[in-house]
């Protein structure tokens, strides 16, 4: 068997991630952070397993779709350069898009969900995919084919910046200079996108430029004073090999079959997770506002405090 260097490139960037999850494990353990259990850590194995399954599945018709496509490619660009720079650009923002589609689509949630189910966050979280998305993902990268991009570049792009996204799974604190820190993703931004605290729900969606969701109003900043709690809002109880896949999809099975009309079905379906008919729950948006506001009242009530003290110390001196 013959290989490029495009395979050797990918093989040796992930065996350097395989190196570095081992070197987390290590510490972890030596420093008693409790960052792995044994448990979360197979059952991300075990999800990474079972994608990687569905992706060879699917690595014919993706393989085949992308190349049929780029012979009704609109240009070509011939600058080795300027072809690369275009490629990881391009193709890092249609991954920004496909991403932010699967947190504010409940029907691509209900399967991305899994990758966001641990209340754990180690490298190895890298690894827990989102399973069926190897089923749908090419057709968020057929415009890439279309701007003249080969099949083989593409999914070359996209191993290389899948791998830079697991290297952010961590949650020891690294300092990057602060415009380093302003156009790439950081463990930092990744660490408030896996968080459930209600300020950070579907926020720092990108895989390797930051600056998608600085530009589109998803960023956010991770906060000293809002520590963060990893995991689901509601997380499943039944974390077996099968629910563990499929507990979102059970849910929203239900939810669309209580939905009184055909069109709040529809909505179940390609409205935000956390969207309901009768109001019983809400979307990430709403609490986001509503917490704004409690916090902009308790400013205002400090304030008022702080004056009434202010007035009462100065009567009394």
């Amino acid at each position: 068997m013959k290989y490029t260097g495009s395979d050797i490139s990918v093989g040796a960037l992930f065996g350097f991630v395989i190196v570095l999850t081992l070197v987390e494990m290590y510490f972890s353990y030596a420093h008693d952070r409790k960052l792995y259990t044994k448990r979360d850590t197979w059952t991300n194995i075990y999800l990474m397993v079972s994608a990687i399954v569905i992706n060879l599945g699917m690595k014919t018709a993706t393989f085949f779709l992308l190349e049929y496509c780029y012979q009704f490619r609109l240009f070509q660009i011939s600058n080795i350069w300027i072809y690369w720079t275009v490629l990881i650009l391009a193709q890092d923002f249609l991954y920004w898009f496909l991403h932010t589609v699967g947190h504010y689509v409940r029907f691509f949630w209900a399967m991305h969900v899994t990758h966001h189910s641990s209340e754990h966050f180690n490298l190895t979280t890298g690894f827990r995919s989102t399973v069926f998305e190897p089923l749908y993902r090419v057709f968020f990268y057929l415009p890439l084919a279309f701007m003249g991009f080969t099949a083989m570049d593409i999914l070359f792009a996209y191993l290389v910046t899948q791998i830079y996204g697991n290297l952010v799974h961590t949650q020891y604190k690294i300092n990057f200079p602060k415009w380093y820190e302003y156009v790439f993703v950081t463990p930092s931004h990744h660490r408030v996108h896996h968080a459930s605290n209600v300020r950070y729900l579907d926020k720092n969606m990108g895989m390797v430029l930051i600056l998608w969701d600085r530009m589109f109003g998803t960023f956010q900043a991770e906060l000293p004073e809002d520590e963060i709690k990893y995991g689901l809002t509601t997380q499943p109880k039944d974390t077996g090999p099968v629910n563990i896949i499929f507990h979102e999809f059970i849910a929203l099975t239900a939810d669309v079959k209580k939905a009184p009309t055909f069109m709040d079905k529809v909505k179940y379906l390609f409205n935000p997770p956390g969207w309901s008919h009768d109001g019983s729950t809400k979307i990430a948006k709403i609490m986001q506002q509503e917490l704004h506001e409690a916090e902009e009242q308790a400013k205002k009530n400090n304030i008022k405090d702080f004056n009434k003290t202010q007035r009462t110390l100065s009567s009394t001196g």
